[in-house]
């Protein structure tokens, strides 16, 4: 199936998850190294990935953004995800999250992806504000929200791994 455009990066293309990428929701959510430091659970079944797919599809269904699949642009290969979801709709904030596979870790593809999808709410989708939070055990991850302009504002509880994580904001200054 061709795979609908959202945005394109120097090395990314974005499109949306459909019912039918389970196996590279899988490969990305199913992996521990990937969700250990979001996800206090474990490793996730299958059908656990198949409801962190459901999330994704719903929330492109009503809020018409995602944490959208990322693929390399010259083979196609499936990189992660990368995108947006409602923070605070009611201030026009919303969160930024990137998820990457390990083999593509090292590579600038976080910071590639982020900016990409930064510059996307800001310029195409007018969001006031992007929030970020990171695992307080991520250090890979407060480098890259810095680095992306992002600055700290709290400390936030996120359920999903039961921790106070650090969170940051980056204002729309357009």
């Amino acid at each position: 199936m061709e795979k609908k455009v959202i945005l394109t990066s120097e090395r990314l293309l974005f499109s949306e998850w459909q019912e039918g990428d389970q196996e590279i929701a899988n490969e990305l959510w199913g992996d521990l190294d990937v969700t250990r430091l979001i996800d206090a659970r474990g490793q996730l079944s299958s059908e656990q990935v198949r409801q962190r797919l459901r999330q994704e599809l719903n929330c492109l269904q009503q809020h018409g953004v995602q944490y959208w699949p990322i693929y390399l642009l010259t083979t196609g290969e499936h990189v992660g995800c990368c995108g947006l979801r409602p923070y605070d709709l009611d201030r026009g904030i919303y969160e930024l999250g990137v998820h990457i596979k390990k083999k593509f870790w090292g590579q600038g593809l976080a910071f590639e992806g982020c900016s990409a999808v930064i510059e996307y709410a800001f310029s195409k989708l007018n969001v006031n504000s992007l929030f970020a939070g990171h695992n307080p055990n991520n250090n890979a991850s407060k480098k890259l929200l810095e680095k992306l302009g992002f600055r700290f504002t709290h400390k936030e509880l996120y359920p999903p791994t039961g921790l106070e994580h650090p969170s940051y904001l980056l204002k729309n200054e357009n």
